[in-house]
């Protein structure tokens, strides 16, 4: 039966991953000890978010959890510490406008400090926002069957589902043209499934995830569109230098008709029951397939 092989969570858009073995379910993607995925997010003087397509130094830093912070760790700078949950008032919270893609909204910036460390590590004025809760961004209702769902700071959509024989199968054909194999962190997906085909994923139509009763599966999750790839999987994500783009690859046996051509990989994928429950590595799922 399929399983859950890795769970991540990304606190810092375009930052390194935390690597878990369970992560609270929440609508907007997961979550752990108080930490959201993309819950904060770098961006320029004049709000545009900031990723590893042009800083691929983002990569190297390193977020971990301590107490009520969450401490975020790069080479050669000591580590800069940020409070989970800031208080309404504090100062060092004012709200700032931001845009991400096509989205203009209201954030938290996290002061003068937080945005010293990052342009010392980017070499680029900046600043470091994060995701106010009073804010929802909606994703776009094109792909999601006219539901309402909200994402933090993520690209598209609150979660991002691979599987390991989608890798496999990419690698296979990377050692094929005398490449080096590739990580799955170049993708950086949230969840992993091992036991499904190489891309079986883009054909299911739900994820069932615990026990079922009359009221259904305790947790369902429904992917909703494949993900167009970026150049970031070019960036080694841990030594952040760039190298050959294994997406010229998926390009060329992986070109998706219904994104006009792109090469995909992964699928965006959101909550359909479950939120409040907890997923784990090792969990037994169930797959309904789109056929």
């Amino acid at each position: 039966m399929p399983t859950i092989a890795a769970l991540t969570i990304y606190p810092v858009k375009s930052c390194a991953g935390m690597s878990l073995q369970a992560a609270l379910l929440t609508e907007a993607g997961l979550s752990h000890e108080g930490v959201g995925d993309r819950q904060w997010m770098v961006v320029d003087r004049h709000g545009q978010f900031l990723t590893q397509r042009e800083y691929p130094g983002m990569a190297l830093i390193r977020p971990s959890i301590s107490g009520k912070n969450l401490v975020l760790h790069a080479p050669d700078i000591p580590p800069l510490s940020l409070s989970k949950s800031p208080g309404q008032q504090d100062p060092l919270y004012a709200p700032v406008e931001v845009q991400i893609w096509d989205d203009r909204l209201l954030a938290h910036d996290c002061g003068d400090n937080a945005a010293a460390w990052f342009a010392t590590l980017l070499g680029v004025e900046c600043r470091l926002v994060r995701f106010m809760e009073l804010v929802t961004r909606p994703v776009s209702p094109a792909w999601i069957e006219n539901r309402v769902v909200s994402t933090l700071f993520s690209d598209a959509y609150p979660l991002l589902l691979t599987s390991v024989a989608s890798l496999e199968d990419l690698n296979l054909k990377l050692r094929a043209s005398g490449r080096a194999e590739v990580p799955m962190n170049r993708f950086r997906p949230n969840i992993v499934l091992d036991g499904i085909t190489a891309f079986e994923e883009e054909y299911t139509q739900l994820l069932i995830i615990g026990r079922s009763d009359e009221d259904g599966p305790d947790i369902c999750l429904k992917p909703v569109k494949p993900c167009a790839r970026c150049p970031i999987p070019a960036v080694d994500q841990i030594t952040a230098k760039i190298g050959p783009n294994p997406v010229d690859i998926l390009q060329s046996y992986r070109a998706n008709a219904l994104l006009d051509g792109v090469a995909t990989f992964g699928m965006n994928t959101i909550l359909i029951k479950g939120a409040g429950r907890y997923l784990q590595v090792g969990d037994e799922v169930t797959s309904e397939l789109a056929f």
